[in-house]
């Protein structure tokens, strides 16, 4: 028994020691290790050319001076002397020329003067003029210009339809991008369907539906042929009185703003796109503000980006018209403008008017931020109509 023990025990060990000559013979399996993924350079998307155009749009913000950003922010009415000197000193975003500026002007003598103000600035001006056909036209009066005035919306329509309005849009266009314009101030989006309104002539004439497609569809050719437009008066002007010569005050429920007025200033926000502003109207509107005009209301800017989703350019009407004059007591309208969410200020005395908006940025009572928001909207206006190629 002791000798059956002692085979057994021999043979274990013998199979042991088999076992790890076995396993010191087998080479190593080398575990296999996926490459690391930090050692794989992983392509960096190419910047699409909006955000190359974005890019180089906020590096030219960034070289600009305050006095140069602030002047940006004025679309000013041109003035009667030293406006070629003005643009430079004054860093301007734009000059509007009236029938004063286009009287007896032969066309190669205005795209002459025109051009001397461009080549004066340092950053191209937004050159625009009210060409809305009808009773304002700008241009078309000077029968050096055009022939005939251009016609009003609702006489065009009676004649040929929207077919004619668009055909009239185009051939607008074309003369004043010839004769260096680059922004109309039109069209207007009211809704007015009684003649005896102070709006009525300039309207479309018909109501919010019908001035919606009308709106539309000019803004959409603007759009097309390259033309700044402008959709006044927000937020509607409905039959108030002319706030040229005073106070005008609108007593309509908010219901009817939002069912009617609102309707033609966002179909041209959505044809005209990044070409198209709006211009803010000078009217109490009291169920959006009842203290402040539209123009220096946070509240209506407030709904106008808010609400109607608008992130273009906002511009005030002319500041130097009578129902905007008392609410600045120290003569500062234009700080008033941009505190209530102006980007740009459409203004005659301009040279009084810039030196506080600067000293406004240096006291802090406007931050350099929303200085540089305002003129980065302009800017951006300005290269969706072609004027920056050269900077950016």
């Amino acid at each position: 028994m002791k000798r059956l023990l002692a085979v057994l025990l021999a043979a274990l060990t013998l199979l042991s020691l088999s076992a790890c000559v076995d396993t010191a013979a087998e080479p190593e399996q080398e575990t296999e290790v996926p490459p690391s993924s930090a050692e794989e350079p992983v392509a960096e998307p190419e910047p699409t050319p909006e955000e190359l155009a974005a890019q180089r749009l906020e590096v030219l913000v960034s070289s600009m001076t305050l006095e140069e950003k602030v002047g940006q922010l004025f679309f000013v009415r041109c003035p009667a002397d030293n406006a070629v000197e003005d643009v430079s000193t004054y860093h301007l975003g734009g000059y509007i020329l009236f029938g004063r500026d286009t009287a007896d002007q032969t066309a190669d003598g205005l795209i002459q003067t025109i051009q001397r103000y461009q080549d004066a600035a340092s950053i191209p001006l937004l050159i625009g003029v009210d060409e809305e056909g009808g009773t304002v036209v700008r241009v078309s009066s000077n029968p050096h210009l055009r022939a005939s005035k251009f016609q009003s919306p609702q006489k065009l329509f009676a004649g040929g339809g929207m077919e004619a309005i668009v055909a009239d849009v185009r051939e607008k266009d074309l003369l004043l991008s010839a004769l260096g314009f680059n922004v109309n101030l039109a069209p207007v989006a009211d809704v007015s369907t009684n003649a005896g309104d102070f709006i009525y002539a300039r309207s479309f004439g018909q109501d919010a539906v019908a001035t919606a497609g009308y709106v539309s569809a000019v803004t959409a050719q603007m759009s097309a042929d390259g033309m700044g437009s402008v959709l006044k008066h927000f937020p509607g002007y409905g039959d108030n009185a002319d706030t040229h010569t005073g106070i005008a005050v609108d007593d309509r429920p908010y219901e009817t703003f939002v069912n009617e007025d609102f309707l033609p200033f966002q179909a041209g926000m959505d044809s005209g796109g990044d070409t198209t502003a709006v211009l803010v109207s000078h009217n109490i509107v009291e169920c959006m503000d009842p203290d402040l005009p539209a123009s220096l209301s946070p509240a209506v800017h407030k709904i106008l980006r808010d609400i109607l989703g608008f992130d273009g350019v906002i511009m005030t009407d002319d500041l130097a018209m009578d129902a905007v004059a008392a609410y600045a007591g120290d003569g500062a309208v234009a700080v008033m403008a941009l505190q209530a969410g102006n980007d740009l200020i459409i203004s005659t005395d301009y040279r009084a008017q810039i030196p506080k908006v600067i000293q406004a940025v240096e006291d802090g009572t406007l931050s350099r931020e929303f200085i540089d928001t305002a003129c980065r909207r302009v800017l951006q206006w300005k290269a969706s109509l072609g004027l920056l190629e050269s900077l950016l």
